[in-house]
């Protein structure tokens, strides 16, 4: 911009940048962790820290961004309605989003809660907080220090691949792939392509353009079922293997 306004001017005869290839446009990512591959991100989990790891375990389970779930606050949260909803002013896209709470994900929160705890007066945690944040080392502001806590993931997924110099690595992956993974777990599942879109909040597609100021349907009812199926699909994945209740997404698809 500053050597085409100094062409403008009068100042340059030709912007030295004129002749300069344009740098190729970064490709799309298409990264989708296999189920065994899941189950040992999962497994992970458990050896990072006590913050990170439900932290991790819940991308897996909803789907929803990175800073969304980590910028999770306890007033959004509702166990009675087994709901989480992100305020427009927190979505990425600025919607404001419903997202139903699986099992698993009712009893993560049930952890990071301390329910059966006592509390320091000695009494029995109960209830989840009605305030504060969910995900936090400081008491005031979200979890940050992603890289770090990715790259303590990575080490730990290592381990459980195999021993000392047996230790395998997964082939490289991000941790916004977990989201691509849960999309194209609910396909798979049969999940119907809209209520998958809506799972993820997203507003292309379906959502997109005309049809968005027509279509009006919250897929409630239908995120509910999908992100139910997809916990069952997770605690199925991670029970150990035998011949009688290894269950792949295909199977899953066939029998529901």
């Amino acid at each position: 911009m500053l050597f085409g306004w100094a062409v403008k001017r009068g100042d340059i005869a030709e912007s030295p940048l004129a002749k300069m290839a344009r740098p190729e446009a970064p490709k799309s990512r298409d990264r989708v962790l296999e189920d065994a591959e899941l189950v040992r991100v999962w497994r992970a989990t458990f050896e990072v820290s006590e913050t990170f790891g439900p932290f991790f375990r819940l991308l897996v389970l909803t789907g929803q961004r990175r800073d969304e779930v980590a910028g999770m606050a306890w007033a959004e949260l509702d166990k009675a309605s087994a709901t989480w909803t992100i305020p427009a002013a927190r979505s990425k896209n600025g919607v404001a989003q419903i997202v139903p709470l699986s099992a698993p994900v009712l009893k993560e929160l049930d952890a990071l809660a301390r329910l059966g705890e006592l509390d320091k007066n000695g009494k029995a945690i109960d209830a989840w907080p009605k305030t504060g944040l969910t995900f936090t080392t400081t008491g005031e502001t979200p979890i940050s220090g992603m890289t770090k806590a990715k790259r303590a993931l990575d080490e730990a997924v290592a381990i459980d691949g195999g021993k000392d110099a047996e230790r395998q690595p997964l082939p490289e992956w991000r941790v916004q792939d977990l989201r691509r993974t849960v999309a194209t777990g609910l396909q798979r599942l049969g999940v119907r392509f809209e209520v998958t879109e809506a799972v993820l909040n997203h507003v292309s597609g379906a959502k997109g353009g005309i049809a968005g100021i027509y279509q009006r349907h919250d897929w409630k009812e239908e995120k509910r079922a999908a992100l139910d199926a997809w916990g069952r699909h997770v605690e199925a994945i991670l029970k150990p293997a035998k011949a009688d209740n290894v269950v792949s997404l295909d199977a899953a698809k066939r029998s529901a």
